[in-house]
């Protein structure tokens, strides 16, 4: 389950950087290095194919944190 908090696509020809890791709840976070986007997700395969799609299938610039890592999306 994805809970898509804001979606912007950035004007820059490289792909997006993508952090996946799991929040202090234990739930799986995908968030883009920025902000622009994230989601939520029940489970590890999920959060990594939401990244993949979001960055244009670039496995490459998908990092898998040990740390906890939050949704925290700016809002403007």
């Amino acid at each position: 389950m994805v809970i898509q908090v804001l979606d912007s696509h950035s004007s820059d020809c490289s792909p997006p950087i993508v952090f996946v890791g799991r929040n202090r709840a234990g739930n799986w976070v995908a968030r883009e290095k920025r902000g622009s986007f994230g989601g939520l997700f029940i489970n590890r395969a999920e959060a990594l194919k939401y990244a993949l799609l979001k960055n244009g299938r670039h496995p490459e610039s998908v990092i898998e944190v040990t740390r906890e890592i939050e949704l925290d999306i700016p809002i403007p």
